[in-house]
């Protein structure tokens, strides 16, 4: 029988790659390696990579397996989830990664200006009926201009279409430079060797959603400062599918 979670909650508190900040305690100890990862945790000026809404954290791990030449940090609220990463980057012994367990609407808290280089959203939960509440949305794109610097780079992996839509209808409303994007990722011919090497990598639901025989979509965009962000007014039709084979909680059929 595996680790309930108050175990897993209690041996992260030991884990020296995980550092724990949610709504109810930063405000009263506010992040001290704010504008210091570089210096304080990797020791290196290696570029720094966020994972947003990382899960189980595997994404993170291999990211930070292929790349060693850069940091990886995962991000999530979900520290049962989050701890299988992190025991395996430990054991791993991978000195390039990190986890942040927090609430993602206050992430510009914990890095400062310029401190980030990409970002990556994988399999984020579309939130069909609140678009502030998607991680691709300019109301979190706004607060990723804190720390991301100029022109850093997106990437989005998911098998919302819905997701996909609304953040394509993003980047063109706002003229982002949209680098690549694909509706079918793993039929797609002719994707050079290193996108191949990265997008290979497949998290645990990912493999559940591929096995349902759902497309697996992604796209990439540069994130500019000096630019207005606006709303893309668009109707998109919703995901017919919720996880888990849960049906639609409701009736409508488009969504803004």
């Amino acid at each position: 029988m595996g680790k309930g979670k108050l175990e897993k909650f209690r041996e992260m508190e030991t884990f020296a790659n995980v550092f724990q900040y949610p709504f109810s305690v930063v405000d009263e100890a506010p992040f001290a390696m704010k504008g210091k990862w570089h210096e304080q945790y990797f020791k290196n000026n290696h570029p720094i990579v966020l994972e947003l809404g990382c899960g189980k954290g595997e994404y993170t791990v291999e990211l930070a397996k292929r790349y060693p030449e850069m940091n990886f940090i995962g991000v999530d609220i979900k520290g049962a989830r989050m701890w299988t990463g992190a025991k395996q980057a430990l054991e791993s012994q991978l000195t390039n990664v990190a986890f942040l367990r927090t609430n993602i609407e206050i992430i510009d808290r914990f890095f400062a200006q310029d401190e980030v280089s990409e970002l990556w959203l994988t399999f984020s939960d579309p939130q069909m009926k609140n678009p502030h509440k998607r991680l691709s949305s300019t109301f979190f794109m706004e607060k990723y201009r804190h720390f991301l610097k100029d022109g850093g780079v997106v990437h989005l992996k998911t098998d919302s279409n819905f997701l996909h839509t609304y953040t394509e209808a993003m980047v063109k409303t706002n003229n982002l430079p949209l680098l690549f994007t694909t509706t079918d990722l793993y039929h797609t011919k002719g994707l050079d060797a290193e996108t191949q090497k990265i997008l290979a990598i497949q998290t645990y639901y990912e493999a559940m959603w591929m096995e349902r025989g759902l497309n697996i979509r992604y796209l990439k965009f540069q994130l500019l400062h000096a630019i207005s962000l606006h709303e893309p007014d668009i109707e998109i039709p919703l995901d017919e599918y919720r996880s888990y084979h849960r049906p639609k909680r409701s009736s409508l059929k488009t969504s803004k």
